[in-house]
């Protein structure tokens, strides 16, 4: 997994508190934590699409 190219979101801070993902293969999105880098989550790039468009539109009611 070392030889992804990771993204390393806008929101997070400096140093090793940030949410970063690749893109993996067949559509996969890699997520992971840096201060857990071997705990990966993966998801196809619709369902990560749809969270996000979610949370955009504050289908969760914040």
């Amino acid at each position: 997994m070392s030889s992804l190219v990771r993204q390393k979101s806008t929101y997070s801070s400096e140093g090793n508190n940030c949410l970063e993902l690749a893109v993996g293969l067949e559509d996969a999105v890699l997520l992971r934590e840096s201060d857990e880098p071997f705990v990966i989550v993966t998801v196809s790039s619709r369902v990560l699409g749809g969270l996000v468009r979610s949370v955009q539109g504050d289908v969760f009611g914040r």
